[in-house]
């Protein structure tokens, strides 16, 4: 085995003394050979030129020969009789004879060979001058810099060591350090040699690995270095776990080799990072949407990519890249999942009102611009108030569920299938003629006419009316359209056998006149005759220890013709909302409620109070704050027995006039409670500002609490949510025991539902109602 080992150069003399090193091979068969090469150079520095010639008396030995060539140059420099000049000539050309890397250092280093210039990739004016340290790789740097200057401090510290050396393009190199204090001009000085590591000695020896590899490694990112030519030349092990790649089958290869990079909304490749950043010499990032997909099939992934160059220092010249990736899967998901929940429906899983209309405009805007017509079908369910009223919203719930579904499979996939109401629907069927939008909606009618929904020992049969209106270009708001849509459908149910009917303007305006001036009549003659009546569900709390709160809420109903049945609420609601006159009928409830509660025809339990609820288009009439105030002054009424229930949506529609309306009455003593909490959560930032008492969870969210882990999960988060703005939190539509026992466990306040009471009517005689907690 060829090894080196180092001589000694001294710079010596009246004239700035040189130090010469001379790196000989065959260490341990010659070491005596260079003690004594050592010692004739010392006498050499030692004595005047033209003496100082190297008397080696074994003339035999390579060092015998290499001696005589110094010799025959000291002669050379007696002849020319420039001795220092030629000196440091024989300095330079004994050191760049030897193979190993050869250094002077003080402080600094002063002279560097070329072999050692070599190694590191750079010039002499890039190393003189500077420590050794610099050039040593970072978890080296403490090391070099301590020896060195404990070497020339005389104090004790190993003369050999290994350590990794940096160059200018990166490149590492191990190396063995070997150093001798000599002295020149009366300072110290270390003479350096530097014998390169070969591969084969680093396996023999298995250093511990530097502790920087050690720490990346350890990361929790996935970090991947390249080389100036784009192949990867490292992977910690977040990295190898990420690609399901191991660090021996990626490195020499290129990123595309080993994974690419698609988009995860529609699979279109995202590129190489690497060459993008080593064309650009920028850094390159990746997010959002990036999913990377491994070579060898292993499993796919959302990440985070950053590409960041690794610069020589002081100039623009890449020496390679670094690759980290963050694994953003689930927060992804995560974030998908609270999409989904925003733009669809809790109970169906169709998508819900709002993001079916956010699809209608943009079908619209597209209708503008181009050839291409669309149609818009609006569903309302026949008889669907029969399973309601009969089983409850359980059975009810279910079987809008199964024709959910059941209007989904019929529809094309490209078709939106949106819920739109309680039991109205809507599709949006894009880039379909007329002919064929009238065929998907009787496809429609049909499967709905042969479902039959079963619940414990009864079957139900319904039925659904659809008013179809295409979309071509001129057409108004999605207001108008929508309503187009209602009015077909209103046209379809009143025909009664035919299911289907294509909006007409004039047959529309016909029937919904002849239909709803009927409606109109009934309610104004309602309102003049005071025939109107009050119906109930108690509210109850969820433990024993609630002291105050809500205690019933009331509901208004449509007194019955002689031999008629009682009008569905949802009907005359509907006919009230359009003609405008539900302020009227609001004011007929707040003032039938105040009335009874102020002459005693209704007592309440101590601390409970009445829940009434205000229309969206109540909210927006500025006389009605008034009224209210009149009320409390005329019947005497406490303001603390009333607690007024109000959307979300009609919050946000009618802001200015609910902030004053909630703080007059607010100040007054009574409480307030957001209804249908949920439905509208993008709002949640305007409401949070309000002086609100309670919130009411809509009821989707309670349906099927107690298996349902994503309702579990939003009522989790509402309670959470309420608990920091200090709200207390009442579940609605609560129906069976399961759902009970999951909204006590939960921590729910109060409770309404059928579970507790079904709505009955409301006696305004004297008496105490009585409300027990659960």
């Amino acid at each position: 085995m060829i090894l080196s080992a180092s001589s000694l150069w001294f710079l010596t003399s009246s004239f700035a003394a040189v130090c010469v090193g001379v790196l000989l091979y065959w260490k341990r068969r010659q070491e005596r050979a260079v003690a004594d090469f050592s010692k004739q150079l010392k006498a050499l520095s030692d004595a005047d030129l033209p003496a100082g010639r190297l008397g080696i008396e074994d003339q035999s030995t390579p060092l015998a020969q290499l001696g005589g060539a110094i010799n025959q140059l000291l002669d050379d420099l007696d002849r020319r009789g420039t001795r220092l000049k030629d000196r440091e000539e024989l300095f330079q050309r004994l050191v760049e004879t030897v193979h190993d890397a050869v250094l002077v250092h003080r402080e600094n280093i002063v002279f560097a060979n070329a072999r050692f210039l070599d190694m590191l990739g750079m010039s002499a004016s890039e190393v003189i001058g500077r420590p050794l340290a610099h050039f040593a790789a970072p978890e080296y740097v403490d090391l070099v810099a301590s020896n060195l200057r404990r070497r020339l401090a005389g104090e004790a510290a190993p003369e050999r060591y290994e350590i990794e050396l940096v160059g200018k393009h990166g490149e590492v190199t191990r190396v063995e350090l070997s150093s001798t204090v000599i002295e020149s001009a009366g300072e110290p000085a270390l003479l350096l040699t530097a014998l390169e590591m070969l591969a084969s000695l680093q396996q023999e020896s298995a250093p511990a690995r530097p502790r920087a590899m050690v720490t990346l490694d350890a990361m929790g990112e996935s970090v991947i270095t390249v080389d100036a030519d784009g192949r990867i030349d490292y992977i910690n092990h977040a990295a190898e776990a990420l690609l399901g790649q191991t660090s021996d089958q990626v490195v020499g290869k290129t990123f595309p080799d080993v994974a690419s990079l698609v988009d995860e909304t529609d699979r279109r490749s995202l590129g190489d990072p690497v060459r993008k950043a080593l064309a650009t010499g920028g850094r390159v990032t990746m997010g959002k949407r990036a999913v990377l997909v491994p070579v060898n099939g292993s499993l796919e992934r959302s990440v985070e990519i950053s590409v960041t160059p690794l610069k020589s220092n002081g100039t623009d010249f890449t020496l390679g890249l670094v690759l980290v990736m963050h694994d953003t899967s689930e927060m992804r998901g995560l974030t998908r999942q609270m999409s989904y929940q925003a733009s669809h429906d809790a109970l169906t899983g169709l998508v819900n009102r709002r993001e079916f209309e956010r699809r209608l405009r943009e079908a619209m805007d597209a209708a503008q611009t181009g050839d291409v017509a669309h149609a818009l079908c609006y569903l309302d369910l026949d008889r669907f108030k029969v399973v309601n009223d009969t089983c409850g919203h359980t059975a009810g719930d279910n079987m809008l569920r199964e024709v959910a579904t059941i209007i989904k499979d019929a529809v094309r996939d490209s078709d939106t299938a949106g819920r739109i109401g309680g039991d109205e629907f809507a599709l949006l069927l894009v880039g379909c003629p007329l002919e064929k939008a009238r065929q998907i909606a009787d496809d429609v009618v049909r499967a709905v006419s042969d479902y039959r929904f079963v619940w414990k020992d009864k079957i139900f049969n319904i039925g659904v009316s659809i008013g179809l209106v295409e979309i071509g270009r001129g057409e108004g708001s999605i207001e108008d359209i929508m309503n187009s849509a209602d009015s077909a459908c209103y046209v379809a149910k009143k025909q009664g056998g035919v299911h289907v009917h294509v909006y007409s303007a004039r047959e529309e305006a016909s029937a919904r006149h002849s239909g709803e001036i009927h409606w109109l009549q009934k309610l104004q003659g309602a309102l003049r005759d005071n025939r109107f009546e009050l119906y109930y569900q108690p509210i109850v709390p969820a433990s024993a220890n609630v002291e105050r709160g809500p205690a019933l809420e009331v509901f208004v109903r449509l007194e019955a013709e002689s031999g008629q049945p009682s009008a569905p609420p949802g009907e005359f609601i509907r006919a009230a909302e359009r003609y405008r006159l539900m302020p009227h009928v609001d004011r007929w409830v707040v003032q039938a409620v105040l009335s009874a509660l102020g002459r005693g025809g209704m007592r309440l339990p101590p601390g409970r109070s009445v829940a009434i609820n205000i229309s969206g288009q109540t909210l927006g009439d500025a006389d009605f704050l008034e009224f209210v105030v009149d009320c409390f002054d005329h019947t005497g009424a406490n303001p603390g027995d009333i607690c007024f229930e109000v959307t979300e949506s009609a919050v946000v529609a009618n802001l200015d006039y609910v902030r004053r309306f909630i703080a007059v009455l607010h100040g007054m003593g009574c409480e307030f409670a957001l209804d249908d909490f949920g439905s509208g959560l993008s709002s949640f930032a305007t409401l949070k500002t309000l002086p609100m008492d309670y919130l009411k969870i809509d009821g989707s969210f309670i349906a099927n609490l107690a298996v349902d882990t994503v309702n579990q999960a939003m009522v989790g988060a509402m309670i959470e949510l309420s608990r920091s703005l200090h709200f207390r939190i009442v579940a609605e539509q609560v129906e069976d025991q399961l759902s009970l026992d999951k909204v006590k466990q939960m921590g729910i306040d109060f409770v309404q539902g059928f579970i507790i009471a079904r709505p009955q009517p409301l006696s305004i005689t004297p008496g105490s109602l009585q409300i027990n907690p659960l």
